[in-house]
């Protein structure tokens, strides 16, 4: 069985409130499109750019990301 991997990417950022999908990007160092593929769940980031994410966002990587069956 494939397991999906899923995140709280999107929750998270809109939670910090003043935090947009484009300055997150910025921040980690990907392009908005790429944080879109992210948010959406449609691109699996390399371990580095998650925990870049982590940092931004004030969480840790298994509050951001996990594997679902």
């Amino acid at each position: 069985m494939e397991q999906k991997a899923r995140n709280n990417v999107k929750r998270l950022r809109l939670e910090k409130g003043d935090l947009s999908q484009t300055q997150l990007a910025k921040q980690v160092g990907v392009t908005r499109q790429t944080m879109n593929l992210i948010e959406s769940e449609k691109y699996n980031p390399s371990i580095k750019i998650c925990l870049l994410i982590c940092r931004e966002l004030g969480a840790s990587l298994d509050q951001l990301f996990w594997l679902e069956d």
